[in-house]
């Protein structure tokens, strides 16, 4: 059974990422379509073609590997000039083959193509991708927060410690030697809900936790709800080593008020920004895993020769995220939490292909915006000096580059594929 769910879990996300991969190449095609240029092809997946239709003017189809997508848009670039003399070297053979195929598109379109637009609309149809999985991301996280809710500690007693264990001891059980924890020899009893704590009303856990953690070895009342009747408590928090949470939400150890109980669990729904307040805070540690990307898989490449633990924040490939996902499904944990859990991933995954393609280098959307921009600089230029308007920027110059940042990408991919097999980031503690 743990092995069927495992691999639910794993095409969950297979889906997922197909999905995500699909809707992005709609959001170029739809403000293209819009536009009125052509639309050659809309293919999910690499490789050898599974199925295909044509609609209209576009061919719809799915290749073998679903692990990206692609979209054939009319005249990307300009029109290839007359004659190249450096055909015969190999960086301008492929600048030509690229305009070659680029030509393809422009006479299939005539005057319906990408590079006639206005700036502006070639930087929308180029930025459709990467804000449909925003969007994306959005929904997922609002169904998440809003839909299901937030696990939150609450104010109702789960269990109490029977005695306070010696710091750093690895003693699990209490002995006779143990003194008794103040919660227990205060009375609190599972079930209770506390109300206050030292004159003060409290809300949640955390506010309760705040105000013990502040008074160890003063006698402080704890007013709890037992059966509907209010008790008070007097309870004496002790100097303990302990681990919380702060108001900062950074974990902390130190030594504080300690009394020995822990809360029950509940989920709580968000208000409806909660979502989209989720997806924007994902693009910021996002970004900062790709502005240090290069050092990040420098030390993805260390930990996978030297069997060293990976960071858990880390980059990972599809089929980590697969991975993880396999794991959250094969899990005990209740099927709303497992559901939770692959919804987020899902979300996260959608805002790792957004970030990425923004990134300003061709092949990436963020390239073919940049070579908007330049253009639509250009023309502006010559509109207030005066001078004629400019031919187009031919992005088809940039193939070597492109070339590389393609190499780039492929070694990128394979090594993390690879540390994702032989070193996987170990979320579960079962490394």
């Amino acid at each position: 059974m743990t092995a069927l769910a495992f691999v639910v879990g794993v095409l969950v996300m297979l889906v997922g990422l197909a999905l995500s991969i699909a809707l992005h190449e709609l959001g170029h095609i739809l403000p293209a379509k819009a536009f009125g240029v052509r639309v050659g092809q809309y293919m999910i997946g690499f490789g050898p073609t599974l199925w295909s239709r044509r609609v209209g003017e576009t061919e719809y189809g799915f290749k073998a590997l679903p692990l990206g997508g692609f979209i054939s848009i009319a005249g990307m670039y300009p029109p290839s000039p007359a004659h190249d003399a450096r055909r015969t070297r190999i960086w301008s053979a492929l600048v030509q083959d690229a305009r070659a195929a680029n030509d393809e598109t422009i006479a299939e379109a005539g005057e319906r193509t990408l590079y006639r637009q206005a700036t502006w609309k070639r930087v929308v149809v180029m930025l459709g991708g990467p804000a449909m999985n925003l969007v994306l991301a959005i929904v997922t996280f609002s169904v998440l927060f809003s839909g299901i809710g937030v696990t939150q500690s609450t104010t109702t007693v789960a269990s109490v410690s029977e005695c306070v264990l010696p710091a750093g001891s690895a003693q699990t059980a209490c002995t006779d030697a143990d003194p008794a924890s103040p919660a227990a020899a205060a009375g609190l009893e599972p079930g209770d809900e506390i109300v206050s704590v030292n004159g003060t009303a409290t809300a949640t856990f955390a506010e309760a936790s705040a105000i013990i953690r502040d008074h160890p070895g003063d006698t402080i009342e704890v007013v709890v709800d037992r059966d509907g009747a209010r008790e008070t408590l007097r309870v004496t928090p002790v100097l303990a080593t302990n681990t919380y949470t702060n108001a900062a939400g950074d974990e902390v150890t130190d030594e504080v008020g300690f009394v020995g109980f822990s809360p029950t669990t509940e989920r709580v729904r968000q208000p409806l920004t909660a979502g989209a307040e989720a997806a924007f805070e994902n693009v910021g540690s996002v970004a900062e895993i790709i502005v240090q990307l290069p050092v990040r898989l420098y030390d993805t490449a260390v930990d996978l020769l030297t069997g060293g633990e990976r960071d858990a924040d880390g980059p990972i490939s599809v089929i980590g995220v697969g991975r993880i996902a396999g794991e959250v499904a094969a899990t005990e944990a209740p099927i709303v939490d497992r559901v939770a859990v692959m919804l987020g991933l899902i979300g996260s995954l959608n805002i790792a292909l957004m970030v990425f393609n923004l990134i300003p280098l061709l092949p990436l959307d963020g390239g073919h915006v940049v070579v908007a921009l330049w253009d639509g600089a250009k023309r502006l230029f010559a509109r207030l000096t005066g001078r004629p308007a400019p031919q187009p920027a031919d992005a088809t110059r940039l193939v070597p580059l492109t070339l590389v940042v393609v190499v780039l990408m492929i070694g990128m991919g394979a090594l993390l594929f690879a540390a994702d097999i032989f070193n996987p980031v170990d979320l579960f503690g079962s490394g």
